[in-house]
């Protein structure tokens, strides 16, 4: 994204402007190509990151929705776990619980059933949040970093633009308007690069912890469900059944020709 619009505006105004990108780059130099193409790098993998994240996390939030709707159903948890999807999160979850309650039985040393099983369980939901936490601190490096890293092509372009007033002997704008435009081109490069890779980690980490929370619920429903040999489950909404009309009657009182409704 940030090389497409760059790359735009550097070849629009490369005709009409000596200062632009592409020249600020050529005058540069080798360190500030590097510079150029270290933020490049970052902003590609950073928002390669996000949308990588997002689906990932999306494809959870689903199978969490058709969790509540079908899973406990069923008469058993391995019925419900041939009724998710085979690489799903929660499917995880139910099969980790399944092997330790079998591994239990095989103990030698005594261990509560209860805390066996806990582990078993925590271990499993803690796998499936590390996995969606990967390349996140990438974006929490990226966001601290590469303002420093385009700071480092400002100083350099600072340091062009004094060289040449030292060797011109004078500091006409025409000698120093190049290192300059090119050192605040640098400043603006690394908080392009940053301010969406803090947006998007602090964004990914919110929907990760709303994730593990609906995971940590579904594991402890699981552990009870095991602990209780299937006596606890929770609570499936059901759709309120409609209440049958009460036939009417009506009832007439000597010397009346008319009569009074009364509900049975």
């Amino acid at each position: 994204m940030i090389t497409t619009i760059l790359a735009a505006a550097g070849t629009a105004a490369a005709d009409a402007n000596p200062y632009g990108l592409q020249a600020a780059l050529r005058e540069g130099g080798l360190i500030s190509q590097t510079v150029f193409g270290i933020l490049v790098l970052m902003s590609v993998v950073s928002f390669y990151i996000l949308f990588s994240k997002l689906f990932e996390q999306q494809k959870i939030i689903g199978q969490g929705k058709r969790v509540r709707q079908a899973f406990w159903s069923s008469n058993s948890l391995r019925e419900g776990s041939a009724k998710l999807e085979k690489n799903s999160a929660y499917k995880q979850i139910v099969d980790d619980g399944l092997a330790a309650q079998e591994q239990h039985s095989k103990l030698t040393d005594p261990v509560e059933a209860h805390d066996w099983l806990h582990g078993s369980l925590a271990r499993s939901e803690a796998a499936i949040n590390s996995k969606l936490g990967g390349g996140l601190a990438f974006l929490a490096t990226v966001g601290s970093v590469s303002p420093f890293i385009g700071l480092f092509g400002t100083v350099i372009g600072i340091y062009r633009a004094l060289v040449k007033i030292g060797a011109s002997g004078q500091a006409s704008i025409d000698k120093v308007a190049g290192p300059v435009g090119e050192a605040l081109i640098m400043t603006a490069l690394g908080l392009v690069v940053a301010v969406p890779a803090v947006l998007s980690y602090n964004w990914l980490q919110r929907r990760n912890k709303s994730i593990a929370e609906d995971l940590s619920a579904f594991s402890n429903d699981v552990l009870g469900f095991l602990a209780s040999n299937g006596a606890v489950r929770p609570s499936i909404a059901t759709a309120a059944k409609p209440v049958a009309a009460k036939p009417v009657t009506t009832t007439t009182t000597a010397g009346q020709t008319g009569g009074v409704p009364r509900a049975n």
